[in-house]
């Protein structure tokens, strides 16, 4: 790996796991979502949600290319609409923006002249569907009650999960392979030439729930110490790890889990925050909001 690859990989992975944590705060702060049927989340919730990751690389892996978008961009389309009803209340108006900004990723990854990884449009709409989803699906926990203990432990699930699939069941890259390129592929990223970096929708799902929910739970302090180890360890050791690696080695990493440095670091900074006290619950940030009624125009 060159220098310039080593900076521009830095870089773009430190912007986007930062960006999308702070995206997903200002959500917060913003907007308040309607009180889930079903009560609050907890860590039960958290179990069903790691089931889903374990899964999910099988059945991406298992279906046939053809079939792969059109799963994917239900997937999406139906998590965005439930994620930003209290941001565009009309549902026509609400499901219209979707499907532009789909068929746009749709559109981009099809259009490309040759390898849509290669493509600077296909990059930027496909960027900005997960990061939006990410932020969504990150406040509908956090603002359904989800605990800084909960994220914590799930982010340490799954840097186990991610070691395991990245070594002893090398199945990780094998699934960055199978996505990239097709619309709605869930991940993240940008390609320039031959400098590239790309970070995975599971990653910016914990980056934006981790910081959210710290923020909820213990206001400033909370989010300066979950922005300090997405930085650090979401974003400058995995990139920095690889780097090193070659040097000392001579082997440059297929590839390297930010989980695996993320999630022990989380554990230790929710251990670390809870010595300031018991968590604020979102009854205790704001009051909740009541149901919106559905607008059709």
């Amino acid at each position: 790996m060159s220098a310039a690859q080593s900076v521009f990989f830095t870089l773009v992975t430190l912007g986007i796991a930062v960006g999308v944590s702070l995206a997903g705060v200002a959500y917060f702060r913003l907007v308040t979502l309607p009180r889930p049927a079903v009560g609050a989340f907890n860590g039960n919730d958290m179990v069903i949600m790691m089931g889903f990751v374990v899964a999910l690389p099988f059945l991406y892996l298992a279906l046939p290319g053809a079939l792969l978008p059109p799963v994917l961009g239900l997937t999406l389309a139906g998590g965005l609409a439930v994620a930003y009803g209290p941001v565009v209340r009309s549902a026509r108006l609400r499901w219209l923006l979707i499907a532009a900004l789909l068929a746009a990723d749709w559109f981009a990854a099809r259009t490309a002249e040759h390898d849509p990884t290669h493509a600077l449009p296909y990059w930027l709409i496909n960027s900005t569907v997960i990061m939006l989803m990410a932020v969504g699906a990150a406040n509908l926990n956090a603002q359904g009650g989800l605990r800084l203990r909960h994220v914590a432990r799930f982010a340490l699930a799954l840097a186990a999960y991610d070691l395991f699939f990245a070594t002893a069941v090398p199945i990780t890259q094998r699934l960055f392979d199978a996505v990239q390129g097709y619309a709605f592929a869930p991940s993240a990223g940008l390609r320039v030439g031959d400098l590239g970096a790309v970070l995975g929708m599971g990653d910016l799902l914990v980056y934006a729930l981790y910081s959210t929910v710290a923020y909820k739970a213990y206001g400033r302090s909370g989010l300066a110490t979950a922005l300090g180890l997405v930085a650090v360890f979401g974003a400058l050791l995995p990139t920095l790890t690889p780097v090193t690696v070659e040097a000392l080695t001579g082997h440059l990493p297929e590839i390297v889990p930010a989980q695996i440095f993320f999630g022990p670091a989380a554990f230790a900074g929710h251990l670390v925050l809870r010595r300031r006290g018991p968590e604020r619950r979102m009854a205790d940030v704001r009051p909740p909001a009541p149901a919106p009624a559905s607008v059709a125009a």
